[in-house]
């Protein structure tokens, strides 16, 4: 168990294949489950069928207080990808599921019903829990084998016609159901609790049938969780929604350990075997960006998704691609954004113990990369050999360890070559510039020494040494920084690509590739590129005729040849690469070009999400449709473009609010950073910030504001002004004075004025 898995008791939609149902866990290994489903003119829809059935994605707090989804049962059932993807606005809801929890140990939900047909209500007992399901009276109870746990459900019809039938079925004692005629109207209530008892169980929950009580209950949690909520309102209107609704609702349980975990998705569940699904699957990188899509509302679920993820790491230090309770990949891992990820969450939070926990970890994978390997055959030349860097220079290459392969693959590894597998730890699995790679069979590597490994470890190390120096650990502070180094002056040697004018993937014999990819801006993230570089780079970037366009950024030129396929990596959109490109384009102060990739990523997802309520795996860059899976965790990404558009924190910027050139005026609230609640807004014309209701800050025109400073008195920054703006600061109402690089100016009214440029500013 992780050392802050949250406490027991768990109540959530934490089966992935249950959205329309609720686990109810006493203490890790233990517990039970219902789920609904739905038949409609004969046709039938449970389980994993109803993810294709979801009309709305709702809100849901992350303690579980208030969370809300509905379907659309109008839809054809048992369709799969095919079931068609129609306009929300252009359908209704035919099942609307509403629950909440009361206190630790009872939820209730409501089920209200729009359509004519059968609502059925499952007891079972998910993964691999035992017990024994029993009916008394209109009680639904469940003991578990272990006599301290016991569960009572109660549930009531309250219909709009006369002639209800309801029909005990199912199995007793593995598993125990109801039948419920409904027509449009009917509502099912139910409250589960678990209990020491039945007795005790029973007395926790409302009896008799009050039906206006848990309309109460939910009306009044919801009313809650709205006024506490992040929001953002105007132009990106659900902006913050969209990220919280969705990875909310993908939060699912490891049911050994009751440690809380974000999957890629809700179907990426991996097979234990042919006939079964494993318990859970942790995709590495997927992890670590959704810990930041967590970050926006709940550090407490931030953090326990990255103590899943780093719980997966193998002996000799891998964090695989994917690891499951009953599989996993320790052959290979996947791009190393780890200390990238739990560094923003720190600098964010200041929770210095999430880096005492998360460093061990990350930095025997930092070392893993690099660790001696024997070959296949062994060998004294073998011996020496680094896992991934093959040809030995220094420079690293994706790979797979044939000796290391898992004994139980999922069907489609078992045929795959050592070359596919490298392709998959590169996490861009099916990229072109695979194609052209090289397989060596000793070193067990590509041959190809590719920009976005190189870049991404060298991240890794200067975010290692970040970490390292807030702990106060000076010796790897000192060793993590000459590593970061050492890599970053033998990428910009060997794969800096001078006639290009970007950084190229390069073969062992000296050619550089005639591809170009996305991941060659990595080095901006990890500050390679001097800055003539890093402006020659941005001009390829803004090229229409290669990156730039409505519908950016594609993870292939359009130039290259393989660009039409718009297949997986082969030219769709992809939100991990948006992510760390504008990452990289804040660090070089391109915040035109940060706050128009941020603008165009945001109108891609939210477009999708409003219209069809969709999160969508990656898109067309020519059309800017939805592709890949319907849910994907990490497809909020785009949208937390947008949230860092208001405020951001990292280790180049520090705390940074504001945007340059702001798409049109929008306002986001209540979001925390640095302890302190935050509420900005953005407009062509002005940046408006309140921090705790107290110190405010008016601009009258768009600005940028770096490593804020929060004092007892006011603030300090650097105000980074695109053209002359006059700024007014007021703590507790009462004006403050302002110093600007160094001079003293009284505010008045009308604030103090700021020419176009940098400037140091105190509010004081």
């Amino acid at each position: 168990m992780t050392a802050s898995t949250l406490a027991a008791p768990q109540i959530g939609a934490f089966r992935a294949d249950a959205w329309a149902g609720l686990v109810f866990s006493g203490a890790p290994g233990r517990g039970f489950a219902v789920r609904f489903s739905v038949e409609r003119n004969g046709e039938r829809a449970d389980g994993a069928d109803m993810l294709h059935l979801v009309h709305e994605v709702g809100p849901h707090a992350p303690d579980g207080s208030y969370a809300r989804m509905s379907f659309d049962t109008s839809l054809p059932f048992g369709k799969g990808d095919d079931t068609p993807i129609t306009s929300k606005r252009s359908r209704a809801a035919g099942l609307v599921l509403e629950w909440g929890r009361i206190g630790e140990r009872t939820a209730v939900l409501r089920a209200l019903v729009s359509y004519a047909g059968v609502l059925e209500l499952h007891g079972y007992f998910p993964w691999d829990w035992r017990g024994v399901w029993r009916w008394e009276g209109d009680l639904l109870t469940a003991r578990g084998l272990d006599e301290e746990d016991a569960f009572v459900a109660w549930y009531c019809l309250a219909s709009s016609h006369s002639s209800t039938e309801n029909t005990k079925v199912g199995a007793p004692p593995d598993h125990a159901s109801v039948r419920l005629q409904v027509v449009p109207g009917d509502a099912l209530y139910l409250c589960g609790a678990l209990g020491e008892d039945p007795g005790t169980a029973e007395r926790l929950i409302l009896r008799p049938c009050d039906t206006g009580q848990v309309d109460h209950i939910l009306a009044t949690a919801a009313e809650a969780y709205e006024a506490r909520r992040v929001t953002t309102t105007g132009r990106w209107d659900g902006l913050a929604a969209s990220i919280t609704n969705n990875v909310h609702w993908t939060v699912l349980l490891q049911p050994e350990s009751g440690a809380l975990y974000t999957p890629a998705g809700r179907r990426w569940i991996f097979p234990r075997h042919a006939t079964e699904r494993d318990h859970w699957t942790v995709f590495a990188w997927d992890s670590f960006f959704n810990a930041l899509e967590l970050g926006v509302e709940s550090p407490e679920l931030a953090r326990s998704t990255v103590e899943a993820v780093l719980a997966t790491q193998y002996e000799n230090g891998n964090i695989p691609n994917w690891r499951g309770r009953f599989g996993g990949t320790p052959d290979r891992s996947q791009p190393p954004v780890g200390s990238f990820a739990v560094l923003k969450l720190f600098l964010r939070t200041r929770d210095r113990s999430l880096l005492e926990y998360a460093f061990p970890y990350l930095a025997r994978w930092s070392e893993w990369w690099s660790a001696p390997k024997g070959t296949r055959a062994g060998g004294a030349e073998g011996a020496k050999r680094r896992r991934r860097d093959g040809n030995g220079n220094g420079l690293f290459e994706w790979g797979s360890d044939g000796a290391l392969l898992a004994d139980n693959p999922p069907p489609w590894e078992v045929a795959a070559d050592g070359r596919q597998r490298a392709a998959w730890e590169s996490g861009q699995d099916d990229l072109p510039n695979w194609d052209e790679a090289e397989w060596d069979g000793d070193a067990e590597t590509l041959t190809v020494e590719s920009v976005d490994i190189n870049a991404l470890l060298a991240l890794d190390y200067e975010c290692l040494a970040a970490i390292a120096g807030e702990l106060g650990d000076r010796a790897n502070q000192a060793k993590y920084h000459s590593q970061y180094q050492r890599l970053a002056r033998l990428v910009n040697e060997t794969l800096w690509n001078d006639e290009r004018g970007i950084y190229i993937d390069r073969h062992w014999d000296g050619r550089f590739s005639p591809r170009l990819a996305a991941s060659s801006f990595l080095p901006l993230v990890a500050g390679i590129p001097d800055h003539s570089r890093a402006n020659r780079m941005l001009e390829t970037l803004l090229d229409e005729t290669r990156f730039w366009g409505p519908y950016v950024i594609p993870t292939i030129s359009r130039t290259d040849p393989n660009f039409g396929e718009q297949q997986y990596w082969r030219g769709s959109i992809w939100p991990p690469i948006n992510y760390l490109i504008y990452q990289g384009l804040r660090r070089y102060g391109f915040h035109t070009a940060a706050t128009q990739l941020a603008s165009r990523s945001v109108d891609l997802f939210l477009g999708t999400w409003r219209k069809y309520q969709l999160c969508r795996e990656n898109y067309d860059s020519r059309t800017g449709e939805g592709a890949g899976h319907r849910y994907q965790s990490w497809g909020p990404l785009f949208a937390l473009l947008g949230v860092e558009e208001f405020v951001d924190v990292t280790p180049w910027d520090g705390v940074r609010v504001g945007s340059s050139h702001p798409p049109g005026s929008s306002t986001l609230e209540r979001i925390r950073v640095m302890g302190r609640e935050w509420t900005i807004t953005l407009a062509p014309d002005g940046l408006h910030v309140s921090i705790d209701d107290g110190l405010q800050l008016s601009a009258t025109a768009a600005l940028v504001l770096r490593q804020i400073e929060l004092l007892a008195d006011g603030l300090t920054a650097e105000a980074v002004v695109p053209e002359a703006t006059n700024i007014t600061v007021r703590l507790n109402g009462g004006l403050l004075s302002a110093e600007i690089d160094g001079a003293h100016h009284y505010m008045t009214e009308q604030g103090v004025e700021l020419t176009a440029g940098r400037w140091k500013v105190r509010f004081y």
